[in-house]
């Protein structure tokens, strides 16, 4: 079972490490390349549980990651002498190849942003005049919610494997269990009527094998796609809550 996830906000490699360096407040010139890469390989493993897509180049990303990682780490001495097969220049920062990197795809995702922009604006011009459109009822324009994006629920769902993983017994039976994600998002939808309309995210993944766990999440990643609901964080480090989306949200 795999389940394509491609946004146009959110795309590549170099997109999660920008989404990452900005959660954690890192300064671009100066980034900590333990943490950077832990949180890197903690969102790729939540993905390959996912199958979410193909993750070869987001796997040469987290190698480079570990390879300037391990430069940082050896030690240097002033004085040394070097073979000449061994090219080593220690005013050279191993992070600037990859600093340059972040900051281009930057200017380009910024630039396509401003595009977008431009292009949404100009659609809104038009060299006809309006024609009667009551027929078609009237038109509601609605913006997507962006305090959250699929990283951040990528993020949410690792945390919730690492609590499943420190709970799980040292000893465990294993059953087949087959549950269909339409199943599984009348479920969630009858858990958010009993409780009213909203319900912890956590709470969803109480029970249930890896299996039903991934079913669950690209369930609710079906039911943000259709509207139906919405996730929200109330502050930085909270716990997210899932809830219908109202109408005029």
């Amino acid at each position: 079972m795999t389940y394509q996830v491609k946004l146009e906000a959110f795309e590549g490699p170099l997109d999660l490490l920008l989404h990452l360096i900005n959660r954690l407040e890192i300064d671009i010139y100066d980034i900590p390349m333990a943490e950077l890469t832990a949180q890197y390989i903690e969102h790729l493993q939540a993905m390959r549980v996912l199958q979410l897509d193909e993750l070869s180049e987001y796997l040469v990303l987290a190698a480079t990651l570990i390879e300037i990682k391990s430069k940082m780490l050896l030690p240097v001495h002033e004085g040394d002498e070097f073979d000449d097969d061994f090219d080593f220049d220690m005013e050279d920062d191993p992070r600037d190849e990859l600093v340059a990197r972040l900051i281009e795809y930057k200017k380009y995702k910024e630039a396509a942003i401003s595009l977008k922009e431009s292009a949404d604006e100009r659609s809104g011009h038009f060299t006809k005049p309006p024609e009667d459109l009551t027929e078609f009822g009237e038109i509601v324009a609605s913006e997507l919610d962006e305090s959250l994006n699929v990283f951040d629920l990528i993020g949410a769902f690792q945390k919730m494997l690492n609590r499943k993983r420190l709970k799980a017994p040292m000893i465990a039976s294993i059953s087949k269990t087959e549950v269909s994600i339409s199943e599984k998002m009348d479920e969630i939808m009858a858990i958010l009527e009993k409780g009213g309309g909203k319900c912890d995210f956590y709470s969803l993944f109480d029970k249930g094998e890896t299996t039903d766990l991934v079913v669950t999440f690209l369930s609710l990643l079906e039911l943000m796609k259709r509207r139906d609901i919405i996730v929200n964080q109330e502050g930085n480090f909270d716990d997210l809550t899932v809830s219908y989306r109202r109408e005029d949200e």
